[in-house]
């Protein structure tokens, strides 16, 4: 089926999750998680492939081995698309990520190095302050709190030096376009807007 957005049920779905987060629950409620949630994500997924890359959808159950929080179930659906994008839709809207949010130990030494270096460096600043112009945020994640060792505290990018992770982010509130297609215009147009900062990603830093 053709993505058309996600009906009230899902954001009420993700309510009364929030409110009882519950094995009971969400047996009651499985039918409208399945019709209502995970389907359109699904056909969402599948249409944005088509220009962006495979899709990956998140299981519903949280990892509650080593969390303090006991409770079963995500409050949030999540995708991964073409590896480096991520959209979510909660009770309190809909959000999108693109870029690395952890890089291995690797990863982030080839990372540092072209920030550092006088060419690349420069450059990864005009793509991020394009795109934070355009409406974006560009997080950095695992942020140091002092220089990373073999950097001097008074490097001109010391501030990307300190990410251990670098991703574009937006949310949109709940507003009733949520319920039809141009959720996925909007979608588009954030990971469109990020291809710059993925693909210097992808070139600078690899998998």
């Amino acid at each position: 089926m053709a993505f058309s957005g996600w009906p009230e049920e899902a954001l009420d779905f993700y309510d009364g999750l929030a409110a009882d987060n519950t094995k009971t629950y969400w047996t009651e409620h499985r039918a409208i998680y399945d019709e209502k949630i995970l389907r359109p994500m699904a056909d969402l997924a599948e249409e944005l492939a088509e220009e962006f890359g495979e899709p990956k959808l998140f299981r519903p159950y949280r990892d509650v081995r080593f969390s303090r929080d006991k409770t079963p179930y995500k409050t949030h659906i999540g995708a991964v698309i073409g590896g480096t994008g991520y959209i979510q839709l909660s009770a309190e809207g809909l959000a999108a990520g693109a870029g690395m949010w952890q890089l291995s130990p690797e990863q982030l030494a080839r990372y540092r190095t072209a920030v550092a270096h006088d060419i690349t460096g420069p450059e990864l600043e005009r793509i991020a302050a394009e795109i934070e112009k355009a409406g974006l945020s560009v997080h950095g994640h695992g942020v140091l709190k002092s220089a990373p060792r073999g950097y001097p505290p008074d490097h001109p990018r010391i501030g990307l030096l300190r990410y251990k992770g670098l991703t574009t982010w937006r949310e949109w509130p709940v507003e009733p376009w949520l319920e039809t297609a141009s959720a996925k215009d909007r979608l588009i147009d954030f990971l469109r807007t990020s291809l710059p900062l993925v693909a210097w990603l992808n070139e600078k830093v690899g998998r």
